[in-house]
């Protein structure tokens, strides 16, 4: 009876102590625990990276944790790379993260329409980049949320946003519509950039892109304003109203002044700006003008413009606007 008991509470004392180990292997850590970054190199053994745990303390045993990543673990081998762990995680966890090569990224979010002197400041501004990049041409960077490791160059992850532009481009000018307008893939950036700045509505590209078509196969000018706008700041928001001057300004981005497409893109357009210019809506509107919604009203004949343009700015002196 004796030998039984002590059996009894044995195996009672290996279930606890399976249960306390396999708690200890996936737990979580607490909320605010500092975080800790470990660098596992290329062609490290799971013997390495266990004595790199230890000493960076993700672990508390370089050599249990090697026993338990036998046991418990499977037989993956850990990938290289930058990783973040927290005080206090389960071994299991930090085991899985080695494992799947859950190394640490860092992202940098370039919007649709961003010129380039912000994409600039954008990249000189995220953190844990290294080196300089100049401002890069304007309408050769793809907008997009682009990942980039702790340490890598600023140039690098510029080359990956135009490499990522140079693709876009290339897929869609393949099939391109009949209906465009432009004859090289570069025309495409100069209008997807004035399409990108005139309309933040996703179901109006196609149409304003069509607009623009239909105006320079009649060889009228496109009178846009943010071409009047962009010799002026570079692409930075103007804050003010355009005067009379900067639209007479022959600066060769102004589309007031002369018929056809200004001499570079105005802001990095993005994919949908490209294939809106690219696959242009077909109608035979000509006229537009802000319709007070966020949104513009269209017109095929100067006389429905002006009268579009009449009810713009009776709104706007409803709103105190004028």
């Amino acid at each position: 009876m004796r030998r039984w008991a002590i059996g009894l509470l044995a195996s009672g004392l290996v279930v606890l102590a399976g249960a306390y180990v396999a708690h200890m292997w996936r737990r979580a850590a607490p909320a605010d625990a500092p975080r800790i970054e470990v660098e596992i190199e290329p062609g490290d053994t799971l013997a390495r990276a266990a004595a790199r745990l230890e000493r960076a303390g993700v672990v508390s045993s370089g050599a249990r944790f090697r026993l338990l990543a036998r046991l418990l673990g499977g037989a993956r081998p850990v990938q290289p790379g930058l990783y973040e762990f927290r005080a206090g995680e389960g071994w299991g966890r930090v085991l899985e993260k080695l494992q799947r090569g859950d190394v640490l990224v860092l992202r940098i979010v370039i919007p649709e329409g961003l010129p380039s002197v912000l994409v600039h400041e954008r990249l000189m501004a995220a953190p844990r980049l290294v080196g300089e990049v100049e401002v890069p041409p304007e309408g050769s960077v793809l907008p997009a949320t682009w990942d980039y490791r702790p340490g890598e160059t600023r140039a690098a992850v510029l080359r990956r946003m135009q490499q990522g532009m140079e693709r876009t481009l290339a897929e869609l000018w393949a099939k391109r519509s009949p209906a465009t307008p432009v004859k090289t893939p570069h025309e495409a950036v100069i209008l997807a950039s004035i399409v990108e700045k005139e309309t933040a509505r996703p179901e109006e590209r196609r149409r304003v892109a069509g607009l623009y078509a239909n105006r320079l196969k009649a060889g009228m000018r496109l009178e846009a304003d943010p071409t009047v706008i962009y010799p002026v700041t570079q692409g930075r928001p103007l804050g003010r109203r355009i005067r009379r001057s900067e639209l007479r300004a022959d600066t060769g981005w102004n589309t007031y002044v002369r018929a056809g497409l200004p001499r570079g893109p105005i802001t990095n357009p993005g994919r949908a700006a490209l294939e809106a210019v690219l696959d242009p809506e077909v109608h035979d509107f000509l006229f537009m003008v802000a319709d007070g919604t966020g949104g513009h009203a269209f017109a095929r004949t100067l006389a429905e413009h002006e009268a579009n343009v009449a009810r713009w700015y009776a709104l706007r002196r409803e709103r105190g606007e004028m």
